[in-house]
């Protein structure tokens, strides 16, 4: 049988799965009176509260600690959904580095801007050949929300990266493991794992990212086989992945930015920041531009993604 989906919630709001902490590689420090994000070489997992040092650290960054040797490099996980394109949501963006306001999502193909005529499609050249994009204003974006530990079946926690490399490893992993499980991408047991690589542009020193694997210790055989078992766990006692996974879309699909201002700020000082002054003005007046025939925008890739959910469900 189909699913029905109704919308609800305020309109032009985005639901998004609840957040109860943060997971990254890197701080804002203080230099010459500016605040500028610096690189770290290991996770560190905080509160969503700040205060005159920074985030606050969350009390499970120090048991994970406890547990490892050295530097907090790994760190076990769930995903809330088996669909990968909801556990890991990346797009170009645009944020006004003034404000922390989300102007702009894009694909490469189409985006969703903010206009002084409101919101408007229009083509998606990518950062290289955008007007708007020039001084690195906009940048791959990626959000990841994973479960740590069994407190809150909902409550994530959301690592949050402009990384063209941690951006590409997750959404590999992620399409990969819900292949090679049948789609019980929840069920997997897994870890985020810090890797590091040298590159050109880092002039052979270290750059760190993040990547997705199985849980230390299981063969892949092993975690498919306990993904199968929770899986049956949870369909016995009236668990609904898909349902979760539906509502999930829904939430996403009511708004545009999936970021509000109040978190945008805090987003565009560690990922977005303006350095030696290279501010790019991002209330650009743009005209909308018609969309080749035949060619879908993002909306409609979404919609037809969920009617082939929903038709391979029914």
């Amino acid at each position: 049988m189909t699913e029905t989906r109704t919308r609800r919630g305020l309109k032009g709001l985005a639901i998004t799965p609840p957040v109860i902490g943060r997971i990254s590689i890197g701080h804002v420090v203080e230099r010459n009176g500016k605040r500028l994000p610096e690189k770290d070489d290991q996770f560190t997992i905080t509160t969503q509260v700040q205060d005159k040092d920074g985030w606050r650290l969350h009390p499970l960054d120090e048991a994970l600690r406890q547990a490892c040797s050295g530097k907090l490099r790994a760190i076990p996980v769930r995903m809330l959904f088996n669909d990968p394109a909801l556990n890991l949501r990346s797009a170009y963006s645009l944020f006004d580095r003034q404000t922390g306001r989300p102007v702009c999502t894009g694909d490469g193909e189409t985006c969703q801007r903010a206009t002084v005529d409101g919101m408007k499609a229009l083509l998606c050249p990518s950062p290289d050949l955008c007007e708007m994009a020039q001084g690195g204003a906009c940048k791959p974006y990626g959000r990841l929300n994973v479960l740590i530990g069994d407190d809150d079946c909902t409550g994530t926690f959301i690592f949050r990266t402009t990384g063209f490399n941690s951006i590409r490893t997750l959404s590999a992993r992620l399409a990969y493991f819900s292949a090679l499980s049948g789609g019980l991408l929840a069920c997997l047991p897994l870890e985020l794992k810090l890797r590091g690589k040298s590159t050109a542009q880092s002039f052979g020193r270290p750059i760190f990212y993040v990547d997705l694997v199985i849980r230390a210790g299981l063969s892949i055989e092993e975690a498919v086989q306990q993904a199968k078992e929770l899986n049956e766990r949870r369909q016995g006692s009236g668990f609904d992945q898909a349902a979760l996974d539906n509502a999930a879309w829904l939430g996403f699909e009511a708004g545009v930015f999936e970021d509000g201002e109040e978190d945008g700020v805090s987003v565009v000082e560690e990922f977005f920041p303006v350095i030696d002054g290279n501010q790019t003005d991002t209330k650009i007046e743009t005209k909308p531009v018609a969309l080749p025939a035949g060619r879908p925008g993002l909306k409609a890739k979404l919609e037809a993604r969920h009617t082939a959910t929903n038709g391979a469900a029914s």
